[in-house]
Protein backbone atom coordinates (compact mmCIF):
# COMPACT_ATOMS: atom_id res chain seq x y z
CA UNK A 1 0.00 0.00 0.00
CA UNK A 2 1.49 3.42 -0.96
CA UNK A 3 2.95 5.48 1.88
CA UNK A 4 2.56 9.27 1.87
CA UNK A 5 4.68 10.82 4.61
CA UNK A 6 2.55 9.46 7.45
CA UNK A 7 -0.47 8.34 5.41
CA UNK A 8 -1.12 4.89 3.97
CA UNK A 9 -3.40 4.42 0.98
CA UNK A 10 -5.25 7.55 -0.12
CA UNK A 11 -3.27 10.76 0.26
CA UNK A 12 -5.66 13.33 1.80
CA UNK A 13 -3.25 16.19 1.05
CA UNK A 14 -4.18 15.83 -2.63
CA UNK A 15 -7.18 17.96 -1.69
CA UNK A 16 -4.80 20.93 -1.45
CA UNK A 17 -3.57 20.28 -4.98
CA UNK A 18 -7.12 19.97 -6.27
CA UNK A 19 -8.09 23.26 -4.63
CA UNK A 20 -5.12 24.98 -6.26
CA UNK A 21 -5.90 23.46 -9.66
CA UNK A 22 -9.53 24.51 -9.30
CA UNK A 23 -8.55 28.10 -8.52
CA UNK A 24 -6.22 28.21 -11.52
CA UNK A 25 -8.85 26.83 -13.90
CA UNK A 26 -11.53 29.18 -12.55
CA UNK A 27 -9.38 32.30 -12.95
CA UNK A 28 -8.15 31.17 -16.37
CA UNK A 29 -11.75 30.79 -17.50
CA UNK A 30 -12.55 34.15 -15.93
CA UNK A 31 -9.88 36.09 -17.79
CA UNK A 32 -10.74 34.45 -21.12
CA UNK A 33 -14.46 35.07 -20.78
CA UNK A 34 -13.99 38.66 -19.54
CA UNK A 35 -11.55 39.47 -22.32
CA UNK A 36 -13.85 37.87 -24.89
CA UNK A 37 -16.79 39.96 -23.66
CA UNK A 38 -15.01 43.30 -23.74
CA UNK A 39 -13.09 42.57 -26.91
CA UNK A 40 -16.47 43.11 -28.59
CA UNK A 41 -16.73 46.66 -27.20
CA UNK A 42 -15.02 49.15 -29.51
CA UNK A 43 -13.44 52.19 -27.89
CA UNK A 44 -14.78 55.62 -28.79
CA UNK A 45 -11.35 56.84 -29.92
CA UNK A 46 -10.91 53.91 -32.31
CA UNK A 47 -7.23 53.58 -31.37
CA UNK A 48 -5.67 50.13 -31.68
CA UNK A 49 -3.68 48.47 -28.93
CA UNK A 50 -0.45 49.26 -30.77
CA UNK A 51 -1.36 52.93 -31.18
CA UNK A 52 -2.30 53.20 -27.51
CA UNK A 53 0.97 51.57 -26.42
CA UNK A 54 3.02 53.93 -28.55
CA UNK A 55 1.05 56.94 -27.31
CA UNK A 56 1.51 55.97 -23.65
CA UNK A 57 5.23 55.34 -24.02
CA UNK A 58 5.80 58.70 -25.72
CA UNK A 59 3.68 60.52 -23.14
CA UNK A 60 5.96 59.14 -20.42
CA UNK A 61 9.13 60.15 -22.28
CA UNK A 62 10.06 56.55 -23.09
CA UNK A 63 11.66 56.37 -26.53
CA UNK A 64 13.88 53.29 -26.24
CA UNK A 65 11.02 50.79 -26.06
CA UNK A 66 9.46 49.39 -29.22
CA UNK A 67 5.99 47.90 -29.69
CA UNK A 68 5.68 44.72 -31.70
CA UNK A 69 3.19 41.99 -32.52
CA UNK A 70 3.67 38.39 -31.36
CA UNK A 71 1.81 35.18 -32.12
CA UNK A 72 -0.67 33.56 -29.77
CA UNK A 73 -3.64 34.56 -27.65
CA UNK A 74 -3.11 36.51 -24.43
CA UNK A 75 0.65 36.20 -24.93
CA UNK A 76 1.17 39.89 -24.25
CA UNK A 77 4.24 40.79 -22.18
CA UNK A 78 6.96 43.36 -21.66
CA UNK A 79 10.56 42.19 -22.12
CA UNK A 80 13.00 44.41 -20.18
CA UNK A 81 16.00 42.75 -21.85
CA UNK A 82 15.03 43.70 -25.39
CA UNK A 83 13.01 46.77 -24.32
CA UNK A 84 9.93 45.61 -26.22
CA UNK A 85 6.21 45.70 -25.49
CA UNK A 86 5.00 42.50 -27.12
CA UNK A 87 1.31 42.46 -27.98
CA UNK A 88 -0.65 39.47 -29.25
CA UNK A 89 -2.22 39.97 -32.65
CA UNK A 90 -5.69 40.31 -31.11
CA UNK A 91 -4.43 43.22 -29.00
CA UNK A 92 -1.98 44.82 -31.42
CA UNK A 93 -4.46 45.60 -34.18
CA UNK A 94 -7.77 45.81 -32.31
CA UNK A 95 -9.50 48.89 -30.94
CA UNK A 96 -11.61 47.25 -28.23
CA UNK A 97 -11.49 48.42 -24.62
CA UNK A 98 -10.07 45.00 -23.71
CA UNK A 99 -7.20 45.31 -26.19
CA UNK A 100 -6.45 48.85 -25.06
CA UNK A 101 -6.43 47.80 -21.41
CA UNK A 102 -4.00 44.94 -22.03
CA UNK A 103 -1.71 47.14 -24.14
CA UNK A 104 -1.71 49.82 -21.44
CA UNK A 105 -0.93 47.22 -18.77
CA UNK A 106 2.18 46.06 -20.62
CA UNK A 107 3.22 49.70 -20.98
CA UNK A 108 2.79 49.89 -17.21
CA UNK A 109 5.64 47.39 -16.93
CA UNK A 110 7.75 49.47 -19.31
CA UNK A 111 7.12 52.51 -17.11
CA UNK A 112 8.09 50.49 -14.02
CA UNK A 113 11.33 49.57 -15.74
CA UNK A 114 11.96 53.16 -16.77
CA UNK A 115 11.49 54.59 -13.27
CA UNK A 116 13.33 51.77 -11.51
CA UNK A 117 10.32 50.33 -9.70
CA UNK A 118 11.87 48.24 -6.90
CA UNK A 119 9.53 45.19 -6.97
CA UNK A 120 10.12 44.83 -10.73
CA UNK A 121 13.87 44.90 -10.21
CA UNK A 122 13.57 42.40 -7.38
CA UNK A 123 11.51 40.09 -9.58
CA UNK A 124 14.04 40.32 -12.40
CA UNK A 125 16.90 39.58 -10.02
CA UNK A 126 14.96 36.66 -8.55
CA UNK A 127 14.31 34.93 -11.90
CA UNK A 128 17.48 32.76 -11.83
CA UNK A 129 16.71 31.57 -8.30
CA UNK A 130 13.08 30.89 -9.19
CA UNK A 131 14.12 28.88 -12.26
CA UNK A 132 16.64 26.96 -10.16
CA UNK A 133 13.99 26.18 -7.58
CA UNK A 134 11.41 25.12 -10.16
CA UNK A 135 13.86 22.84 -11.98
CA UNK A 136 15.46 21.19 -8.95
CA UNK A 137 12.72 20.95 -6.31
CA UNK A 138 10.89 17.84 -7.48
CA UNK A 139 13.98 15.93 -8.74
CA UNK A 140 15.61 16.42 -5.34
CA UNK A 141 12.46 15.36 -3.49
CA UNK A 142 12.08 12.24 -5.66
CA UNK A 143 15.76 11.33 -5.30
CA UNK A 144 15.47 11.72 -1.54
CA UNK A 145 12.44 9.44 -1.47
CA UNK A 146 14.09 6.86 -3.72
CA UNK A 147 17.35 6.59 -1.79
CA UNK A 148 15.78 7.30 1.60
CA UNK A 149 17.80 10.42 2.42
CA UNK A 150 15.82 13.16 4.18
CA UNK A 151 18.32 15.99 3.45
CA UNK A 152 17.59 15.74 -0.27
CA UNK A 153 13.87 16.08 0.44
CA UNK A 154 14.43 19.09 2.69
CA UNK A 155 16.63 20.82 0.11
CA UNK A 156 13.99 20.10 -2.53
CA UNK A 157 11.31 21.73 -0.37
CA UNK A 158 13.50 24.81 0.11
CA UNK A 159 14.01 24.95 -3.67
CA UNK A 160 10.23 24.95 -4.03
CA UNK A 161 10.06 27.84 -1.56
CA UNK A 162 12.10 29.91 -4.05
CA UNK A 163 9.47 29.33 -6.73
CA UNK A 164 6.70 30.31 -4.31
CA UNK A 165 8.52 33.51 -3.35
CA UNK A 166 8.76 34.46 -7.02
CA UNK A 167 4.99 34.09 -7.35
CA UNK A 168 4.48 36.38 -4.36
CA UNK A 169 6.96 38.98 -5.64
CA UNK A 170 5.07 39.03 -8.94
CA UNK A 171 1.78 40.14 -7.36
CA UNK A 172 2.65 43.78 -6.51
CA UNK A 173 4.34 44.14 -9.90
CA UNK A 174 1.21 43.12 -11.77
CA UNK A 175 -1.24 45.12 -9.65
CA UNK A 176 0.92 48.23 -9.87
CA UNK A 177 1.18 47.94 -13.67
CA UNK A 178 -2.60 47.80 -13.92
CA UNK A 179 -3.03 50.84 -11.65
CA UNK A 180 -0.59 52.80 -13.77
CA UNK A 181 -2.36 51.71 -16.94
CA UNK A 182 -5.85 52.70 -15.79
CA UNK A 183 -4.60 56.02 -14.43
CA UNK A 184 -2.92 56.98 -17.68
CA UNK A 185 -5.86 55.86 -19.83
CA UNK A 186 -8.21 57.97 -17.73
CA UNK A 187 -6.00 61.05 -17.47
CA UNK A 188 -5.13 61.05 -21.17
CA UNK A 189 -8.74 60.61 -22.28
CA UNK A 190 -7.90 57.51 -24.34
CA UNK A 191 -10.78 55.81 -22.52
CA UNK A 192 -13.69 57.54 -20.84
CA UNK A 193 -16.59 56.79 -18.52
CA UNK A 194 -17.85 53.22 -18.74
CA UNK A 195 -14.84 52.28 -20.86
CA UNK A 196 -12.59 52.74 -17.82
CA UNK A 197 -14.83 50.50 -15.71
CA UNK A 198 -14.79 47.83 -18.43
CA UNK A 199 -11.02 47.95 -18.69
CA UNK A 200 -10.69 47.61 -14.92
CA UNK A 201 -12.72 44.39 -15.10
CA UNK A 202 -10.43 42.97 -17.78
CA UNK A 203 -7.26 43.82 -15.86
CA UNK A 204 -8.73 42.62 -12.56
CA UNK A 205 -9.57 39.26 -14.14
CA UNK A 206 -6.03 39.00 -15.50
CA UNK A 207 -4.54 39.88 -12.11
CA UNK A 208 -6.55 37.12 -10.44
CA UNK A 209 -4.69 34.52 -12.49
CA UNK A 210 -1.49 35.58 -10.71
CA UNK A 211 -3.24 35.44 -7.35
CA UNK A 212 -4.49 31.94 -8.14
CA UNK A 213 -1.03 30.81 -9.26
CA UNK A 214 0.48 32.08 -6.00
CA UNK A 215 -2.26 30.39 -3.96
CA UNK A 216 -1.77 27.10 -5.82
CA UNK A 217 1.97 27.23 -5.16
CA UNK A 218 1.43 27.94 -1.46
CA UNK A 219 -1.01 25.04 -1.20
CA UNK A 220 1.48 22.73 -2.92
CA UNK A 221 4.20 23.88 -0.52
CA UNK A 222 1.89 23.24 2.42
CA UNK A 223 1.28 19.75 1.09
CA UNK A 224 5.01 19.06 0.89
CA UNK A 225 5.52 20.27 4.44
CA UNK A 226 2.66 18.10 5.70
CA UNK A 227 3.94 15.04 3.86
CA UNK A 228 7.62 15.34 4.61
CA UNK A 229 8.00 17.93 7.36
CA UNK A 230 8.07 15.34 10.12
CA UNK A 231 10.19 12.85 8.23
CA UNK A 232 13.41 13.69 10.10
CA UNK A 233 11.65 13.11 13.42
CA UNK A 234 10.44 9.76 12.17
CA UNK A 235 13.84 8.67 10.80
Amino acid sequence: MPYYGGYYGFDPTLILVLIGAGLSMWTSWGVKSTYSRYSQVRSMTGMTGAQVAQTILRSQGIYDVTVQSVDGQLTDHYDPRSKTVNLSQAVYGQSSVAAIGVAAHECGHAIQDNVGYSPLRLRAAFVPLANLGSNLSWPLILIGLFIGMTPFIEIGIWMFVLAVLFQLITLPVEFNASRRAVGILEQSGILQGQEIASTRKVLRAAAMTYVAAAAASILQLLRLVILFGGRRRND
